[in-house]
C-alpha cells in the first residue's frame, strides 16, 4: 500500500485504501461475496543444501484464498455484469484485417478450448 500511494504522490492523488485492513474491510463487504475463506499450510519438501539452508526452507506458509468457481457463480449473478460477459469465444477483425483484442474471450487459448473444425462426418481422429 505505500508503494502505491508513493506512485500516486506526483499525481497529488492518494490510494483507495488506507491500508491492508482497510482493503480486506472492502473485499469482505462486496453484497456478492458470501463465500467461506478456506486454507492449506504450504512448506518445502524438497531437497536442502547441508549449508547455509535458507530458513524459507524450514518455515510453513499458510495460504488463505476462496473457491474459485464459487466467486465466477456470484459475478455471474451480480446484475451489474448483465449483458457485459462474453460467454463464447470470438474473433474480431478491423476494417484492415487486423484482429482486434478486447476481452479474455478474444482471446486465442479460449477459442483454441471451444472451437473444432473437424467435420462430425468424418468421424472421431
Amino acid at each position: 500500500m505505500d508503494l502505491w500511494a508513493v506512485s500516486l504522490l506526483q499525481h497529488h492523488d492518494t490510494p483507495p485504501f488506507a491500508n491492508h485492513q482497510d482493503l480486506y474491510n472492502v473485499i469482505d463487504s462486496i453484497p456478492y461475496g458470501n463465500i467461506a475463506w478456506q486454507s492449506f499450510t504450504l512448506q518445502y519438501n524438497g531437497e536442502q543444501p547441508i549449508v547455509n539452508a535458507q530458513p524459507w526452507m524450514d518455515s510453513a506458509y499458510d495460504v488463505w484464498f476462496r473457491d474459485p468457481q464459487e466467486i465466477v457463480k456470484n459475478m455471474l449473478k451480480n446484475p451489474d455484469f448483465k449483458e457485459e460477459f462474453d460467454f463464447v469465444p470470438y474473433r474480431k477483425f478491423d476494417g484492415n484485417d487486423d484482429r482486434v483484442f478486447g476481452d479474455f474471450m478474444s482471446g486465442d487459448w479460449p477459442w483454441q478450448q471451444a472451437v473444432c473444425f473437424q467435420s462430425v462426418f468424418d468421424g472421431p481422429s
